[in-house]
């Protein structure tokens, strides 16, 4: 089965061609990064007009790269929630008229399962790409995953497809929102999770002790102290580098990532782990990761670099599962700013 997935749930347009589920034909990405680094942000009435500017010719470059047409296609999945709604039309609106148009089944997709389902996409032919976290097999149920990201920083306990319960989550900033913030605060630019890396690379990441909220008998995450931290810092005496801060400020985000993770799966008795979302690119926070998950036996699992953020690959992935186990819609499905995946346990 050949999906085709449509992403705009915020300033990425996006999409791509996959095979059963796993096998990656093409994926697109017009960004439109440097557009809204102007401002700091991201800008949704700038977002919405670019979509519709860009995505025609996004479309049409995705099924080349996939040496496909519209016949070959079997279904199409689109993300419609969660995200800024008028970005979010844009997609939803296009996979409708294909739908109609075409006479295929369309799949609404729920963006932040999507960054899941990254980790079942192979970038070439089965066996798997080598680059999902150097495992050897493929990425299965059960498993805890933590999805982290600009806006979530969620902790599922994944039973099966479409079986999820929400472990834990942020009770204030997510992790991505506090790289961005703390970013500017040391005046290194947006989007502020790669700046910040790049940043600390040659600085000492134990040259300030900054707070790590574990929140003990929780899986919940924390991390609005850690930001004033950052801030009182940049504000005392005999200032360290700013690599050295952002190197301190990255090693407590990911201490308290990793530990909180590899608990709840030590905890749930699972032997696998998933990271997804635009902050796991994060370099030091795939190293962490995978030396605590070698201490505890456990299987660690992350897509490449480019599955990370957002793209339609992953969504045409989740679109594929849907339609293998029976979930389907009808065209007049609903497009919705904010819908949380699962119940909380």
């Amino acid at each position: 089965m050949i999906v085709f997935g449509i992403e705009t749930s915020c300033d990425e347009t996006s999409a791509a061609v996959v095979k059963d589920g796993r096998v990656l034909l093409s994926n697109i990405v017009a960004s439109q990064m440097e557009e809204h680094a102007l401002y700091g942000g991201v800008v949704p009435e700038l977002a919405s007009r670019r979509h519709v500017e860009v995505l025609i010719p996004v479309f049409r470059q995705a099924l080349a790269e996939a040496g496909c047409t519209w016949a070959d296609i079997d279904a199409i999945a689109v993300t419609n929630r969660p995200g800024l709604l008028g970005a979010l039309l844009v997609g939803t609106s296009a996979a409708k008229a294909l739908g109609m148009a075409l006479k295929k089944p369309v799949v609404p997709v729920h963006h932040i399962e999507a960054h899941l389902y990254a980790n079942w996409l192979n970038t070439m032919a089965p066996p798997p790409a080598p680059e999902f976290g150097g495992a050897s097999v493929r990425a299965d149920f059960p498993a805890v995953a933590l999805v982290v990201s600009g806006g979530h920083t969620d902790l599922f306990h994944l039973r099966g497809h479409g079986d999820y319960i929400l472990l834990g989550r942020t009770r204030d900033d997510a992790a991505g929102e506090a790289f961005d913030k703390c970013a500017r605060l040391m005046g290194l630019g947006y989007p502020g999770g790669p700046a910040v890396q790049k940043a600390a690379e040659g600085g000492n990441p134990k040259a300030i002790t900054f707070p790590r909220a574990l929140l003990q008998g929780s899986h919940e995450f924390s991390f609005s102290g850690l930001k004033t931290s950052v801030r009182y810092a940049l504000q005392g005496e005999n200032l360290p580098s700013i690599s050295d801060i952002a190197a301190s400020f990255q090693e407590a985000v990911v201490d308290v990532l990793s530990k909180k993770t590899i608990a709840a799966a030590k905890e749930l008795g699972v032997e696998r782990v998933l990271l997804a979302g635009g902050v796991s690119a994060n370099t030091r926070l795939r190293e962490v990761m995978q030396e605590r998950c070698d201490k505890a036996g456990l299987t660690l699992f992350y897509p490449p670099v480019a599955l990370c953020t957002d793209n339609a690959a992953m969504i045409a992935c989740a679109g594929y599962w849907h339609l293998q186990n029976g979930r389907t819609a009808t065209l007049d499905f609903e497009t919705r700013a904010s819908e949380p995946l699962a119940r909380v346990q």
